[in-house]
């Protein structure tokens, strides 16, 4: 299982770049238009994923900024999302290289922002969960943007192992 959250950590990695490229080509307004999604634009779910990531990474390493609402606005402007966007991504990469199958096993104890009671469970599916939870709501911007006019930005997992996962493809 090791190998595939690390698969899944180079996946979002390489999505995330994708999909910051697209939201780079929208002008401020359009970046922050509501369009119905959950988190309303681009740039605040955008944040929102940030800011979930953030939340998820103190929970499991005890480190790190986490805002202490779903919602924040961790960065008003694309440019320092995007560096911030980066700079996350190089973190849960480097965490996973750390982990061992192990602690991948063993449990954890946290407290969710929205039900303060203690909640402990095995370290593997929550993670499961932290990357499905960025593939939902990158769908979300997906759709946002196609909404708007953009052109469909390619996110598949496929086409990552053809493209940049080939270590991951076999």
């Amino acid at each position: 299982m090791l190998d595939h959250f690390r698969m899944f950590a180079d996946y979002n990695n390489w999505a995330n770049r994708r999909l910051y490229a697209a939201a780079a080509e929208l002008p401020d307004s359009e970046l922050r238009q509501s369009t119905g999604a959950f988190f309303g634009s681009v740039l605040a779910t955008l944040n929102h994923i940030l800011a979930a990531d953030r939340i998820w990474m103190k929970r499991f390493t005890g480190e790190g900024d986490a805002p202490t609402v779903l919602d924040a606005m961790l960065h008003d402007d694309l440019a320092g999302l995007t560096g911030a966007r980066e700079r996350e991504d190089a973190r849960m990469i480097t965490w996973l290289d750390g982990l061992d199958e192990a602690r991948l096993a063993a449990k954890f104890t946290y407290t969710p922002l929205s039900n303060p009671v203690s909640i402990t469970q095995t370290l593997g599916p929550t993670l499961a969960h932290v990357f499905n939870h960025q593939t939902h709501h990158r769908g979300q911007v997906h759709a946002t943007l196609t909404a708007l006019g953009r052109p469909s930005v390619v996110l598949d997992l496929a086409f990552f192992l053809r493209a940049e996962g080939e270590k991951w493809a076999g």
